[in-house]
């Protein structure tokens, strides 16, 4: 990664081997890359937050983002749709920050370490940017970490209904110990635990609401979760008995926008049904055990 860096502007020719295939190079033009924390768009009557990952700019993106969504629809205003699919994780405050932005109480996530004396309860305060209104959180296996206990929180508080699969598993609090001559340890000091006292950690978040691909496996059913990782640790706690959570076909719900992003479609299916009851019976759910 060193060697690859540069100045921007500046070229740098890559050797890519794939399997299948004889190597070949690839130019690429050094550039500074940057991501925006938070994108929104209005669909119809709703509002779409995407959330790329938690940096320090999360906090002013969704602020401007509810604004720009009051502010365009006004009363006409039927819900929110936050998109926390493929998101990483980031800085823990910031996760902290949006699950209170649509939260007026109740604890957000808990931290636990060995030590009792050091456990931490992070809580809501009053302040609902949303005021209120409908929400549905999408999430799917490459939503981990910061993600994780945002949806956890919204969906254990009842503020928002989770769709799409279920989350990467990420719980853990990792701390740096610097050695004495150089370098340092890199240890887990701690786990995240979800309002309803289950720890994250290679357990992941169960959407309410379970989305299928419309054609074969969706690549990111496939990824590996953190329990998959070498080394990685185990849950805490037995898994829990699982009722019957539904599980649809996004081939059941529309097409949105350019990507024609039918998991999207369902969300906004979901918000206009007025109920889960009306949208499973939309898009002829089938429960799953």
């Amino acid at each position: 990664v060193k060697r690859m860096r540069g100045k921007p502007g500046t070229s740098i020719v890559l050797t890519i081997r794939r399997k299948g295939r004889s190597d070949f190079p690839l130019t690429i033009i050094r550039a500074i890359i940057k991501i925006k924390a938070v994108r929104w768009r209005i669909e119809g009557d709703i509002g779409y937050v995407r959330v790329a990952r938690f940096t320090s700019k999360m906090e002013s993106g969704i602020q401007m983002a509810l604004e720009h969504i009051h502010e365009k629809l006004g009363k006409k205003l039927a819900g929110i749709v936050l998109d926390l699919r493929n998101n990483p994780g980031g800085l823990l405050d910031q996760s902290l920050i949006l699950a209170d932005s649509f939260l007026d109480k109740g604890e957000i996530v808990a931290v636990r370490g060995r030590n009792p004396g050091r456990h931490r309860v992070h809580r809501a305060s009053a302040g609902d940017l949303a005021n209120g209104l409908p929400m549905v959180v999408l999430i799917n296996s490459g939503s981990a970490s910061a993600s994780e206990i945002v949806a956890s929180a919204l969906q254990y508080h009842r503020r928002a209904t989770l769709m799409g699969s279920r989350s990467f598993g990420k719980g853990s609090v990792q701390t740096i110990l610097p050695l004495p001559l150089e370098g340092g340890l890199k240890m887990t000091t701690a786990l995240y635990y979800a309002p309803s006292g289950k720890t994250i950690q290679a357990r992941g978040v169960a959407p309410d609401i379970i989305i299928n691909p419309a054609k074969g496996d969706d690549p990111a059913t496939k990824r590996r979760r953190e329990q998959d990782l070498p080394g990685a640790m185990p849950a805490v706690g037995k898994e829990p008995v699982h009722t019957a959570t539904p599980q649809v076909s996004e081939s059941g719900c529309p097409e949105v926008g350019e990507n024609k992003d039918r998991q999207l479609g369902c969300a906004l299916a979901f918000l206009h049904a007025g109920s889960a009851k009306n949208f499973l019976a939309m898009v002829k759910a089938q429960p799953r055990i």
